[in-house]
């Protein structure tokens, strides 16, 4: 599965391919509390049909309204983007499914240009991250490689929004924890990746869109070449295999590195890296271990909701109590990501 952005450039392009009219919509301001993150996408069809999400649904009837053939409506303009507001008002908020005093402004673009929506998925195909560019005064996009990711940002006169790559995961062992935390990792729109050179349990693998990375996990991490979309899980419970596999991910950008073990095992490692291998207690506040929030989980699913759950946490820069600090302290990520 695919990230939401992509996947709402991509509809985008096919509809306006097929010679639809296509509406391109995207948060640029909150205020106070919004359903939706500020660069969020959703393409709506001339005929009403819609990809992505902008609110909690309100906000999309009515710009389906407003813009669309599908309730009468004069269908969509042609010409420069506009940019909208949406819960000025209590009346409005309300009406909108707003939370209370939340102000949410969008930009409306018509019918963008297709040529530069295929140019732009095929460099975000290619893992590049690419900032794009709107100037509201003509509805211009300049597309530009860049090698950091940015904030989303609008200043009334240009949006700029960095897209891709998507978001990774390399998952060391290929164990029933490997395979429930590959599905959630699907589900949030990660690529996943899976490595273990022991063939007896590759050969139980069942689930499909995961790729296998062939290799020791130290020499399988390196040619993965985490960035910062980048996460590395450690979950064969061999030392032999996931130590090598930790000390690659560590020296790399990936936002997230741990590995699956008790506490005991946990800080074994940490002992071992430090005296066999030459790390620090500095360059191991990076690695998380036992990996998870604290939920009490003990089956393989109830473990990766947890370890899905921190890492999803790590990727939005948000603290939360884990495994090793239990319910009453908190671990905020080590990088914040755009």
């Amino acid at each position: 599965m695919e990230s939401i952005d992509l996947l709402v450039l991509r509809t985008a392009h096919d509809w306006l391919k097929a010679s639809h009219r296509v509406l391109l919509a995207t948060v640029a301001r909150t205020w106070g509390s919004s359903p939706r993150p500020v660069g969020s996408m959703m393409a709506l069809r001339d005929d009403g049909r819609v990809v992505g999400s902008v609110s909690g649904g309100c906000i999309e009837d009515d710009l389906i309204q407003r813009y669309t053939s599908a309730h009468g409506g004069p269908g969509l303009p042609v010409g420069a983007p506009e940019v909208v507001r949406y819960g000025i008002s209590a009346d409005e908020a309300h009406r909108f499914g707003l939370p209370c005093g939340g102000t949410l402004e969008l930009i409306l673009e018509f019918n963008p240009e297709p040529q530069l929506l295929q140019r732009l998925l095929e460099q975000l195909d290619s893992g590049q991250l690419v900032c794009r560019d709107l100037a509201l005064q003509d509805g211009s996009v300049t597309l530009q490689a860049t090698a950091t990711p940015a904030q989303f940002s609008f200043d009334g006169q240009h949006m700029r929004n960095t897209l891709g790559p998507g978001y990774r995961m390399l998952l060391i062992g290929a164990g029933a924890l490997a395979e429930y935390l590959a599905t959630m990792a699907l589900f949030n729109g990660f690529r996943v990746a899976v490595c273990d050179p022991r063939p007896e349990y590759l050969a139980s693998w069942a689930l499909a869109g995961v790729e296998h990375l062939a290799g020791m996990p130290d020499d399988v991490v390196r040619a993965f070449r985490a960035d910062l979309r980048s996460c590395v899980i450690a979950v064969s419970h061999d030392p032999r295999l996931d130590d090598l596999a930790l000390l690659e991910a560590l020296h790399s950008p990936a936002f997230y590195v741990g590995a699956i073990g008790s506490r005991r095992n946990s800080q074994l490692r940490r002992e071992r890296l430090i005296e066999h291998f030459g790390e620090t207690e500095q360059s191991l506040e990076r690695l998380h271990g036992p990996i998870g929030i604290h939920i009490g989980s003990k089956t393989p699913a109830e473990i990766a909701v947890s370890v899905m759950a921190e890492v999803l946490a790590a990727k939005n820069a948000v603290p939360v109590p884990t495994v090793s600090q239990g319910k009453s302290q908190q671990r905020t990520a080590a990088h914040t990501l755009a």
